[in-house]
């Protein structure tokens, strides 16, 4: 029975993706590509990519070392449902539902650097109240532990291990990509973006989880962040539509401290000390302090 409705789920998924057959290009040649009997993603050169029972696509030629672990998106899970991002989450489904010029057509989003799904499942059921049709949202992460995670958990959404540096999706094919707290490929989303369509990019602000940070690099250069250089990078490459800052603070159970430690890269540069001092100290509060910004290719 199991093995069957693996085996069902798998189909299904298969027939989802089939429809989007249009969406991908191969990373290697960047050629078209077809889904050959609901099993691989095969392209003009014959570059295949094998469909995972989970539904996903893994589409990279090799695996790439990241920092980025299991235990790190289970982490970002549990603090997603517990609803520290809720804030940001509505305000993007604002920008998206503002900048979305013909509410009859299918929206396409990417969610480049997606981690394990949860902020873009949540963007797509915020967006989808509005909509006429329900958005197509695709995933893109280089970690395969964070796709796998996302493919198990959020149907009816494409997801892709795949590099952003040579991402294996078409040109000029989606409404909206996304860019939340994770790393940019500006000519990546020039290139994969509509003719007036948007790219929404989330940076932290200066007093992000300013509480932690003051434990983990206090008194040292890193107590203190700017996200100046960031924001004068996205405005060389887009025009800038929006600059919106979400600041807010947020009531920290003491069981979900872990969970916040765990899920931040904030912790990779401190000393072991430090990190002992932050699990065993009392932080009630924590700020939420994040500059989201909107824009679209210069004319």
């Amino acid at each position: 029975m199991l093995i069957m409705l693996k085996t069902q789920r798998k189909k299904a998924n298969a027939n989802f993706l089939a429809g989007y057959q249009d969406l991908f290009r191969c990373p290697l040649c960047a050629s078209e590509m077809k889904l050959v009997d609901l099993k691989s993603l095969i392209c003009t050169n014959n570059h295949c990519y094998d469909l995972a029972r989970q539904g996903y696509v893994n589409m990279l030629s090799h695996a790439l070392k990241t920092k980025y672990n299991r235990q790190m998106f289970a982490s970002r899970r549990i603090i997603c449902r517990h609803g520290l991002f809720d804030p940001m989450i509505n305000k993007i489904r604002d920008l998206i539902t503002a900048g979305t010029p013909h509410r009859g057509e299918q929206l396409k989003i990417l969610d480049a650097g997606c981690g394990e799904g949860s902020h873009l499942a949540m963007i797509l059921g915020k967006v989808s109240q509005d909509s006429e049709t329900l958005p197509l949202g695709v995933g893109l992460d280089i970690s395969k532990d964070a796709i796998v995670m996302a493919s198990k958990e959020y149907k009816e959404i494409i997801w892709c291990v795949g590099d952003l540096a040579g991402a294996p999706f078409a040109g000029d094919y989606f409404d909206f990509i996304l860019n939340i707290l994770a790393p940019a490929n500006y000519a990546e989303f020039k290139r994969m973006i509509s003719p007036h369509g948007r790219v929404i990019k989330v940076i932290p602000g200066r007093d992000y989880l300013k509480e932690l940070r003051n434990i983990l690099y206090g008194k040292t250069d890193k107590q203190h962040y700017s996200n100046d250089d960031t924001l004068e990078l996205f405005k060389s490459n887009f025009a800038l539509l929006e600059v919106e800052r979400v600041r807010y603070n947020v009531t920290l159970e003491q069981t979900w401290l872990e969970s916040l430690i765990q899920m931040t890269p904030l912790t990779w540069g401190t000393t072991q000390a430090r990190l002992l001092e932050a699990r065993k100290g009392e932080l009630p509060v924590m700020t939420i302090d994040l500059t989201i910004l909107a824009g679209e290719k210069h004319y």
